[in-house]
């Protein structure tokens, strides 16, 4: 069954909270992705903050929605959000509140983490706003945890992200999650977000990290050792990839990504090992052999490396 990805279009929407999102998950259903996206809205005759009219598209009453799927909330003008006018809609608070309690996930980008606030969503939540509404969101909503400075949160099924371009960052995420680190790079790519961004402090994935250029040839042989890391590397062959000489590859793989050749093989290598080691039906050995290593020495060798 497909994971169902569903916007909710309320009044003065913005653009970007609404268009970064549903591009990204459109670029992972065009990767394979078993997704698929629906919008509904609050009431019919919708126009953007930056005064552009939506067509009509369904009713949120209309929407039906399965546990795991994804309710996204983009932001909208605060000052509508936070208006009695908004606030009268009892029924779509509820029903947000509904559609978590039967495991559906609930992400807001930018200001919409004030819907699910007015919900109660957020009582007792870590969550996150724009920057210059974090403040603004606690004072209103003090049983919520607004955390300052940090681009997405994810607690239990409940998602909020900073402004605009963080919801790209949060959905990047979520698909990772979903289809792991691999799809979300391609996707990150296609975007040309080449820096992800983890939602704190963290370290990203060695299977992300090192993408932060736009060297065509160089990201195509990063692709080859991501799908064929249990293949023995062959420098030659990459350059070939690149379509470049083996001296010009090796520089500029350096040159663009900080790294050599060999060293961001290793650093895959204990990525990948790292994630068949939760797998407790592989041995050590089938582990080693699965990122083209010989032996379990090998690849103890590649797990204690700095």
């Amino acid at each position: 069954m497909n994971t169902k990805f569903v916007f909710l279009l309320l009044p003065e929407i913005h653009l970007m909270d609404l268009a970064g999102p549903d591009q990204a998950i459109q670029e992972a259903i065009g990767f394979g992705a078993d997704f698929e996206i629906e919008y509904c809205n609050l009431t019919n005759g919708i126009i953007s903050t930056s005064g552009l009219p939506i067509g009509n598209v369904a009713h949120y009453t209309k929407v039906k929605l399965s546990k795991g799927d994804y309710l996204i909330i983009p932001g909208a003008n605060s000052s509508y959000l936070t208006s009695e006018e908004f606030k009268r809609n009892a029924d779509l608070l509820d029903w947000i509140k509904t559609n978590n309690e039967n495991g559906i996930n609930i992400c807001s980008i930018c200001s919409g983490s004030f819907v699910l606030a007015e919900s109660g969503l957020l009582d007792h939540v870590p969550c996150t706003t724009h920057f210059k509404k974090t403040k603004e969101l606690q004072q209103k909503y003090p049983k919520t945890k607004v955390i300052e400075n940090i681009l997405f949160t994810d607690h239990n099924g409940i998602y909020t992200s900073a402004g605009i371009a963080s919801g790209i960052d949060l959905t990047l995420h979520i698909i990772e999650k979903l289809k792991g680190s691999q799809l979300a790079h391609l996707v990150a790519r296609e975007l040309v977000v080449y820096n992800r961004r983890a939602g704190n402090s963290a370290q990203d994935s060695e299977l992300l990290k090192f993408r932060n250029h736009i060297h065509s040839g160089i990201h195509k042989a990063q692709d080859w050792i991501l799908d064929n890391i249990h293949i023995k590397t062959n420098l030659e062959y990459l350059a070939e990839i690149a379509n470049m000489s083996e001296r010009n590859f090796t520089r500029i793989f350096k040159k663009e990504t900080n790294i050599t050749v060999s060293d961001f093989v290793t650093l895959i290598r204990k990525e990948k090992s790292r994630e068949l080691l939760k797998n407790p039906n592989l041995s050590r050995i089938e582990i080693a052999n699965r990122i083209g290593l010989q032996s379990e020495r090998q690849l103890s060798r590649i797990l204690n490396s700095q």
